[in-house]
């Protein structure tokens, strides 16, 4: 799928100080991305703090971020559960038609075996009426999709289109690229990786920090998918510690951090998640301030 190469961005869920949502500054995030360049938008992600959000918030975000949007660019929609058959109920229901994809994390918390994440996935395939992107993010589900179960689900299901890699592990990335299907993306879901990963034969990535910067971020990876190896590098090494720094307190502490220096937005975080601290925004804002004067 040719829309999901280069910068996809997985949105935050911008909070007010009272911890409702912050609508217009959820509209400027989105405009902000589009203006920046990056190629799609991933709504519902995990940087959206979908955990703490009410049935009514995760629609009235959709409907938002739809509106908003405008047709301007293409929309993912995260949409995973522990729940195989919770999940396709939801997919047989849900009104797709605004959608290029869905994102699809590996089932969290069950811990299942290889046999179940791919029969979860089999599942999930057989009902989604829009291509699906996996999602491997051991960290968080407490499991590691397998390249081998990936692969067989990549060669399995046609409407299996990709997969956002966020294990960190560069080995595993390059077993996926080296032996996945000819049209099959490997998607880095881990910002520091991105660039080496497409340099090797990833397809791009679907980024936490690079809402916060679209412009330098979403032009790193064009330059790496171009084979613009010391340009991106120039990027790549630019940006290394205000990666570290976006994770160094959870996220999507970091990157409303980074919202809040560029006055865009709140760095309100629900609990149990907590915003960050004075140290780390000090930082930020110092990187923030940085970048600004490159420009």
């Amino acid at each position: 799928m040719q829309s999901l190469i280069g910068t996809g961005v997985a949105l935050v869920t911008p909070f007010k100080s009272d911890f409702s949502i912050d609508t217009e500054a959820l509209k400027r995030i989105v405009n902000f991305s589009i203006d920046g360049g990056v190629e799609y938008i991933v709504i519902l992600g995990t940087t959206a703090e979908n955990a703490v959000l009410t049935n009514d918030e995760l629609e009235f975000v959709i409907k938002t971020v739809i509106e908003t949007n405008n047709g301007r660019l293409p929309l993912v929609l995260g949409m995973g559960s522990n729940n195989t058959a919770k999940l396709v109920e939801e997919l047989k229901t849900r009104d797709m038609s605004q959608f290029a994809a869905i994102l699809s994390v590996s089932p969290y918390y069950n811990k299942p075996t290889q046999e179940g994440i791919y029969q979860h996935f089999k599942a999930v395939a057989e009902a989604s009426p829009v291509p699906v992107i996996l999602y491997n993010v051991p960290s968080r589900t407490g499991v590691n999709m397998l390249p081998s179960t990936v692969l067989r689900l990549a060669n399995d299901f046609k409407n299996i289109v990709a997969v956002k890699e966020a294990a960190g592990d560069m080995i595993q990335a390059l077993r996926l690229i080296k032996d996945k299907p000819k049209d099959f993306l490997v998607i880095s879901g881990d910002d520091m990786i991105a660039l080496p990963m497409v340099l090797a034969g990833g397809a791009g990535v679907i980024t936490v920090i690079g809402q916060g910067f679209p412009k330098e971020f979403s032009e790193m990876i064009r330059l790496g998918l171009n084979g613009k190896v010391n340009d991106a590098n120039k990027i790549h090494y630019l940006f290394m510690d205000c990666i570290d720094m976006i994770f160094e307190q959870g996220n999507p502490a970091g990157i409303k951090q980074v919202f809040a220096s560029l006055g865009i937005s709140e760095s309100t975080v629900r609990l149990p998640l907590i915003k960050a601290d004075e140290s780390l925004a000090t930082r930020i804002a110092q990187f923030v301030e940085m970048i600004n004067k490159l420009a």
